[in-house]
């Protein structure tokens, strides 16, 4: 699903270069786990902002589904974040006020669907992402931080993307409503075959993750099989 070939990141303030990504290479496969884990200013987020279609290399390439990424238009990596990329953030980004199918069908609006099928649709990425079907219609502002989380991922699942890209997705959760929201990524990974990015800084959420890509200074220091992964059932 994924090649990155030797990416470099360089952003520029006034006379001062600040490399974020240094020559870094990897694949990932179809239907992988994989947590891209480093410190803060390591360049992770850099690499999911990236990956995520949403900012380019300075130099290397970046192919997704066999396209080079780097050569498209504006127009075309839109289509791209809309049709094959679920974003899943740490600040949860929903509309406070409105019902939690609203929030996870607001997407399938600016695409054009009609409201039974945005219903049906939300319904069951709601379900999908282990969502009880007693809070469909609360308001966000009446949820709990994990099930904010969990009607986030709905919304990232409502256009039936093939990669998901979580960065930090459990920053503002206490430890046990984490470990559920990571189960649910679990799920979704082995149940539906998603792709699944996770970004993060700390080890103990990487290790639900079946593959660690460790980053430092834009630089992976190791990649590799976790052998001790924790799962959750």
């Amino acid at each position: 699903m994924i090649e990155v070939k030797n990416i470099t990141k360089t952003y520029k303030t006034g006379d001062i270069d600040f490399q974020a990504l240094s020559d870094v290479s990897f694949t990932i496969q179809d239907g992988e786990f994989v947590a891209i884990m480093g410190p803060s200013g390591s360049g992770k987020s850099t690499m999911m902002h990236i990956l995520g279609c949403l900012d380019t290399p300075t130099l290397g390439t970046y192919y997704l589904d066999g396209k080079d990424v780097s050569v498209l238009t504006d127009d075309e990596l839109a289509d791209i974040r809309k049709d094959k990329i679920g974003f899943v953030f740490q600040s949860f980004n929903l509309l406070p006020r409105t019902t939690v199918i609203r929030n996870v069908s607001l997407p399938l609006v600016y695409a054009g669907l009609k409201k039974e099928e945005r219903t049906e649709r939300a319904v069951a990425s709601l379900i999908a992402a282990g969502m009880d079907e007693g809070h469909f219609h609360h308001k966000g502002s009446q949820l709990s931080g994990g099930q904010i989380q969990r009607v986030a991922i709905a919304r990232a699942l409502v256009n039936n993307p093939s990669l998901i890209l979580a960065d930090e997705p459990t920053g503002n959760l206490d430890t046990k409503t984490g470990e559920i929201v990571l189960g649910t990524f679990q799920k979704l990974n082995k149940e539906e075959n998603r792709t699944i990015i996770l970004i993060t800084h700390e080890h103990d959420v990487a290790m639900h993750a079946e593959r660690i890509i460790h980053i430092k200074d834009g630089k992976i220091i190791s990649d590799r099989k976790n052998d001790q992964r924790k799962i959750i059932s």
